[in-house]
């Protein structure tokens, strides 16, 4: 048996009603260590399409969950912060315009 159909069962068989897709991972990684996100996913898709999830309700949540997570990006262990970039606002026309407009008018 292959790794990708032993995680296929492990995911079809861990998926459950309500179960938010960070703990189905998390939950499969501890029964199969150093496995991917991405990994996980497609273990998802496999069980789909092999007819691993014979339950309709089973196959619905193994469905949701792969597409919800497929093009999600891999997590890294210890996010760091992402910097605050400043935000620079346009001028618009500026006093030079403004008196321009006014002068104009008159």
């Amino acid at each position: 048996m292959s790794r990708l159909q032993e995680v296929a069962i492990t995911v079809s068989a861990l998926a459950a009603p309500g179960m938010k897709p960070k703990a189905l991972i998390a939950a499969v990684k501890e029964r199969h260590p150093g496995i991917s996100k991405k990994d996980v996913v497609r273990a998802a898709f496999y069980a789909l399409t092999s007819g691993a999830a014979k339950d309709p309700e089973q196959a619905d949540r193994l469905h949701d969950f792969a597409l919800k997570e497929r093009g999600q990006p891999e997590e890294s262990p210890s996010p760091e912060p992402a910097a605050k970039r400043e935000r620079r606002r346009k001028k618009k026309g500026g006093e030079a315009a403004t008196e321009t407009a006014a002068e104009a008018g008159a």
